[in-house]
């Protein structure tokens, strides 16, 4: 922000570019990051109709109207997710999926994406479960050599679900870290399906190396929070917003160095806040805990990664030494090697001093 006599000077100093900035991605959904031009493609090609809300949306380059905070609007959500994960098909739709997240992420300063993803969704037009993600894990690996991105793939599991189907991904996943898995997760609404109904799952996954990082704080209370760090021993938690409500549980997250991956745009176009002030960045930057901002689902809710730093510098008031914090919080956070997380925590001071 500027001051009040920068405020007045003839020539005040340009703000940096949040695109150039270097860092991690660190909650982005396998079938979110897509292109809506791709979406509209793939249907067409594949003879897909779309829900009229969603082709409207695409078309006019407005995010859908969305409000998750009621069954029935989560109901909506899922429906237009569904119908766009239906037009991925074939494993060139799924490497086309990949590279262009790639280089949407590479355009908005990110140099390291750990890409979010339920193999079980795939896998049964992509021929069983081992298959699909073994494509998505090949695409990965592929997209990664090829653009220079950084790439891991976290795998999640449903919360809509039975936990035996869990236990069965925390297996997979840890069967497949060599190729390029690194952590758990558990998606969907944490309004449904207790959390300490998947310990099993999760505890597998922590035997076989992977860090944990469930969703939760998001459209249930601070007690979704707590769940995941009493009962998933969470490393990190994917939005976690709703800890802001309870100070003992920031202190707690603090403490514990537990990163949130905070998403303000998709916070508000789910009605979890009304506006993106709202949306508690301040209160956990000075409380201590550390956060990753992600772009969620761009593909519904119409913006990516920078445009998540914006936001903190817009509404938020973030400076540009706080936003170099915020881009630092997401590289520790994130599974990257030690010489990757070096190379681009010294490109963040070397955008804070340029």
């Amino acid at each position: 922000m500027l001051s009040s006599s920068e405020g007045h000077s003839p020539n005040p100093p340009r703000a940096r570019d949040v695109s150039e900035l270097p860092k991690a991605h660190l909650h982005l959904h396998f079938t979110g990051s897509m292109r809506p031009t791709t979406l509209l493609e793939l249907a067409d090609k594949y003879g897909v109709r779309l829900p009229e809300a969603l082709t409207e949306a695409l078309v006019s380059g407005e995010p859908p109207k969305l409000r998750a905070t009621d069954e029935r609007g989560w109901f909506r959500f899922q429906r237009l997710y569904d119908a766009a994960r239906s037009c991925l098909r074939r494993p060139e739709d799924i490497q086309r999926l990949v590279r262009e997240a790639a280089e949407e992420d590479i355009k908005d300063g990110s140099g390291w994406l750990e890409i979010q993803v339920d193999p079980t969704s795939y896998a049964p037009r992509l021929g069983g479960l081992i298959p699909a993600l073994e494509i998505i894990l090949d695409a990965v690996e592929t997209t990664s050599r090829e653009t220079g991105l950084g790439m891991r793939v976290l795998i999640a599991a449903n919360r809509m679900r039975h936990p035996l189907d869990a236990r069965t991904l925390a297996r997979l996943a840890v069967r497949y870290r060599d190729r390029g898995v690194v952590g758990f997760g558990l998606s969907n609404d944490e309004r449904r399906g207790m959390a300490r109904d998947f310990d099993r799952a999760f505890a597998i996954a922590r035997a076989g190396g992977l860090f944990a990082a469930p969703h939760g704080g998001e459209l249930a209370g601070p007690a979704s929070v707590r769940d995941c760090l009493d009962d998933l021993q969470a490393h990190r938690v994917g939005h976690g917003v709703r800890a802001a409500e309870d100070p003992q549980l920031l202190r707690r997250l603090a403490d514990r160095g537990v990163t949130c991956e905070v998403c303000p745009t998709s916070n508000v176009a789910l009605g979890v806040y009304d506006k993106p002030e709202e949306v508690p960045l301040r209160t956990f930057f000075e409380a201590g805990v550390p956060v990753a901002l992600g772009a969620d689902d761009p593909l519904l809710f119409g913006s990516r990664l920078a445009a998540q730093y914006e936001i903190a510098r817009r509404h938020h008031g973030f400076t540009d030494a706080e936003l170099a914090e915020l881009a630092r919080q997401s590289i520790r956070a994130s599974a990257a090697p030690e010489d990757v997380r070096k190379r681009l925590l010294a490109g963040v001071d070397d955008w804070l001093a340029g």
